[in-house]
């Protein structure tokens, strides 16, 4: 199977792509919809359970990947692990991001919450906690990832996604392994 390049293709004018990810299939499509609103910018948003997906030579440039990761599934998580062996190392410069929800639900275990937090300081990452159970969730977690978007996508000037995970190194501490989040 072959990895998914953030530079296999040119960038079209004022148009941004991303690519959602999530196992479940609960929250993606409402955040979908919620980022097709957004007028100022031609937006393309791709839907997948998990990587790899069928190469498809029509499909355009992916400017940012979203894995969204239910806390309430540790299979969500672990779909997010492994998908992201299939993604190009150019991708991790600020060009994929993590989104989580029902970060809030005292079901869950710290454990996975301190797992997610791992995996998106070990691949300097941007790390986003979005409401999937309230009205107003999805418009304010689109409203976040077209910020980070326009970004990738090259769409904000004197700025480069590589900005972004540079900002993110002061989001997890150097030791991780001694602390605790709370």
């Amino acid at each position: 199977m072959s990895l998914l390049k953030p530079f296999s293709k040119l960038p079209d004018l004022k148009t941004a792509s991303i690519l959602l990810v999530e196992r479940e299939e609960e929250f993606h499509h409402r955040l979908a919809d919620a980022l097709v609103k957004e007028t100022a910018v031609t937006l393309s948003v791709r839907l997948a359970r998990s990587l790899p997906f069928k190469h498809e030579p029509s499909r355009p440039r992916i400017d940012l990947v979203v894995f969204i990761i239910n806390l309430t599934s540790e299979l969500s998580l672990h779909s997010a692990e492994d998908s992201l062996k299939y993604l190009d190392p150019g991708y991790f410069l600020g060009k994929v991001c993590f989104m989580v929800t029902n970060a809030r639900n005292a079901a869950v275990p710290a454990e996975r919450l301190d797992a997610v937090r791992k995996l998106a300081a070990s691949h300097c990452c941007t790390l986003l906690f979005a409401e999937d159970k309230t009205a107003d969730g999805a418009p304010n977690a689109a409203e976040r990832l077209l910020s980070i978007l326009k970004v990738a996508a090259g769409l904000v000037p004197m700025t480069t996604a590589l900005y972004l995970s540079h900002l993110n190194l002061c989001t997890m501490p150097s030791d991780v392994d001694e602390m605790g989040f709370d």
